[in-house]
């Protein structure tokens, strides 16, 4: 009797380690300057707006080289499941999300509360949905072992 474990095949394929780093390091980006804009909220300091920007600048980046790579990565056939496209079109909406929040953090210090903080809120939840997709499961390789 073989009592070897039995490895099943994944359904598709998972995402690349590389590509996980990216997405994920948006979102500690897109929730600083989230919290730079309640620190500006309360305090009234306009180089806590500096600084929001500058941080949604980052997770832009980073958010829409994810992007690039996940669009790319569904040219493989095993890579176009609902999951996987649910979880571009997130990662999609967080690019759209946070390059609106860019246009309002651009405008005056004095003129951009309360919607800047909306628009960062609105982006922390979008890009903390994207990642639960990510690392909640549906898109890991699946192993069973008998």
């Amino acid at each position: 009797m073989d009592t070897r474990p039995v490895v099943v095949a994944p359904l598709h394929r998972p995402l690349h380690p590389l590509h996980m780093l990216l997405v994920t390091s948006a979102f500690p980006l897109f929730l600083g300057a989230l919290i730079a804009d309640i620190a500006y909220a309360r305090s009234y300091e306009i180089q806590w707006t500096n600084f929001a920007s500058w941080l949604l600048v980052g997770a832009m980046l980073f958010a829409v080289v994810g992007l690039v790579w996940a669009l790319v990565s569904l040219a493989a056939p095993t890579a176009r499941t609902r999951t996987r496209f649910l979880y571009v079109g997130l990662l999609a909406l967080t690019c759209v999300l946070g390059f609106l929040n860019s246009l309002i953090h651009a405008m005056d210090a004095w003129q951009k509360m309360p919607q800047a903080l909306v628009w960062s809120t609105l982006c922390v939840l979008s890009i903390a949905a994207t990642l639960w997709f990510a690392l909640g499961g549906t898109l890991r390789r699946r192993e069973v072992v008998a």
